[in-house]
């Protein structure tokens, strides 16, 4: 199954593509949920929804384990001063529940090394606070970021290392 979703989301789930997130090292019980709202509908991706529905369960938890168990390849910055100032804002109001790190658990994604346009579009609606993004967490954290704001903390996190799973203070 890994081969099909490396199509789109890169070889050990570091994708290529800045709209397309990476599926490697995200936590396997976080991903195992976003596979289910994929399934159920409420992550709309009409592509992925079909994907998904087609895998059996097994499939499903074994495409997670896979991912779960690659690492991701970093990407240095292309705006050095932009990520700093993203880098500031993260340590300010995001590392209540993202660490310092950009670490993840089971409810909350792993954002160190992320793909910047798959976290810019869920900042922008967490940010406006209506539909499948709503938040009780996220909602009132980003409701005064701004569009700079936005774009500084991608530069950061999109740039930072992930090296191995260490346990977090979240789990």
């Amino acid at each position: 199954m890994a081969a099909v979703c490396a199509n789109c989301h890169g070889k050990g789930g570091t994708s290529t593509k800045p709209s397309i997130p990476n599926l490697a090292g995200q936590n396997p019980a976080y991903r195992l949920e976003q596979v289910r709202q994929f399934a159920g509908g409420r992550c709309r991706n009409e592509f992925m929804e079909g994907m998904i529905r087609a895998m059996h369960s097994d499939e499903k938890i074994g495409m997670v384990l896979f991912y779960a168990a690659q690492q991701v390849a970093h990407q240095a910055t292309a705006n050095p001063a932009l990520a700093a100032q993203g880098q500031k804002y993260l340590e300010k109001t995001c590392f209540r529940c993202h660490g310092t790190g950009g670490r993840d658990n089971a409810q909350i994604a792993r954002i160190a090394g992320q793909q910047p346009g798959c976290l810019r579009r869920p900042l922008q609606r967490y940010r406006a606070g209506g539909g499948v993004r709503a938040n009780p967490i996220m909602t009132p954290n980003t409701k005064l970021m701004t569009d700079a704001d936005i774009k500084a903390v991608l530069a950061y996190v999109s740039s930072m290392p992930w090296t191995s799973r260490k346990p977090s203070r979240q789990a």
